[in-house]
């Protein structure tokens, strides 16, 4: 969506930014009458952070089965950052972040846990490691997932590019929206774009950031329909892969394009099979 992120009280005439509050509600007397005061720019994430506490305290004292009502909570915790999280911040395009991709693979893991006949003490282990370092984006070596879990590292692995490539496609399209028409590498420079990039003719990028978000997209799908069961390193490859476009649409380095394609290749469909050969 697009919004304006300088916000102005129409009450007390406070100034604030939409960006870092995420509410058109006056920060000093709570009036929500308030007026955008710039121009509108691409935005899709919203100003929330990842706190687990309480539940890793939960599940510290729990025995081997997990508690049930522990388990809801803390999915439908982790259900809501994820969906309230993007990738498009005030017009600039933000990394796949580390927070993001734990609270993911925690998501998946838990469930995949919970389907379990017999978990094993790594498995245990495996889930309270996930849940100790998600708040500050910390996740287990892919050498360090179990056979049993490493599905759940790779369906994060593919709800998280998925949901990276849509927030960076609609950045490409707002960027060939603002194109300049007397210099189509680059971008309008007056107040009204919607997005922003930084290095030299950012329009440029569009073509071989779609052409290689599309040769990714072939490596996810087969990744989604074997319910994730690859190897975790060739699952970590796709998110590597998406982040390192990611760079290179920030910032035009064309090395990171060509880091994201040996990574895709790395994750190539006829390496991704569930028995890891």
């Amino acid at each position: 969506m697009k919004v304006r992120g300088e916000r102005e009280c129409q009450s007390c005439g406070t100034r604030w930014s939409y960006y870092e509050t995420g509410s058109v509600a006056c920060p000093s007397c709570g009036d929500l009458r308030s007026v955008g005061v710039d121009a509108r720019t691409a935005h899709t994430d919203a100003a929330v952070t990842l706190d687990l506490a309480a539940h890793r305290e939960r599940f510290g004292d729990a025995p081997d089965t997990l508690p049930r009502s522990g388990v809801d909570e803390l999915q439908s915790d982790l259900r809501e950052y994820c969906r309230k999280r993007g990738f498009i911040d005030g017009g600039r395009l933000l990394p796949l972040d580390g927070t993001y991709l734990a609270a993911r693979e925690l998501l998946e893991a838990v469930d995949c846990f919970e389907r379990l006949r017999d978990p094993t003490d790594a498995d245990r282990e495996y889930l309270l490691e996930l849940l100790a370092g998600a708040d500050d984006g910390e996740r287990p070596p892919a050498d360090e997932v179990p056979t049993a879990l490493r599905e759940a590292r790779g369906m994060a692995a593919v709800r998280a590019v998925e949901a990276y490539r849509g927030d960076v496609i609609d950045f490409l399209d707002e960027l060939e929206a603002g194109a300049n028409p007397d210099e189509p590498d680059e971008i309008n420079g007056d107040d009204g774009a919607a997005v922003s990039a930084g290095g030299e003719r950012p329009v440029a990028r569009i073509g071989p950031a779609r052409d290689a978000f599309e040769r990714l997209r072939d490596r996810v799908t087969r990744v989604d329909a074997l319910g994730g069961d690859v190897p975790p390193a060739s699952a970590d490859a796709l998110v590597e892969a998406a982040d390192a476009l990611g760079e290179y649409v920030r910032t035009g380095d064309e090395s990171t394009l060509a880091a994201a394609d040996d990574l895709i290749d790395e994750a190539s469909v006829d390496d991704l099979d569930s028995t890891g050969r």
